[in-house]
């Protein structure tokens, strides 16, 4: 039994009537169609990341554990949160997980290669 994609990568119709997508510089050259669902998990997931880090930053903040200076270095330290948790393979497995996939930690790919066309 041959599986097929539910999913693929469509062409804009710009595109495909040959004419220039340079029309529109904002207009994104293709239209990627990805389960609505699974987009949907991902985007809460990373609101309630954003959210927990938020509320630790906060946390050690108000109990005089952490020092800061401006809204600047509070989003400098923010960020960099993020992306160290986003770094690890428990980041991964985090928004895997909650998109409903199970993976195992030592098949999580922390450099997947950009494969362009």
């Amino acid at each position: 039994m041959e599986l097929q994609p539910k999913y693929e990568i469509v062409l804009n119709e710009a595109l495909e009537a040959g004419r220039s997508a340079a029309l529109d510089p904002t207009a994104s050259p293709f239209k990627l169609v990805v389960d609505p669902v699974m987009r949907q998990r991902l985007r809460q997931a990373l609101f309630d990341l954003i959210d927990h880090h938020d509320a630790s930053l906060a946390t050690y903040f108000t109990e005089g554990k952490l020092s800061l200076e401006s809204y600047k270095e509070y989003i400098e330290l923010f960020a960099r949160s993020l992306r160290e948790t986003m770094e690890t393979r428990e980041g991964v497995a985090y928004l895997l997980k909650v998109t409903g996939l199970e993976i195992p930690m030592d098949q999580i790919n922390l450099q997947p290669e950009w494969r362009w066309r």
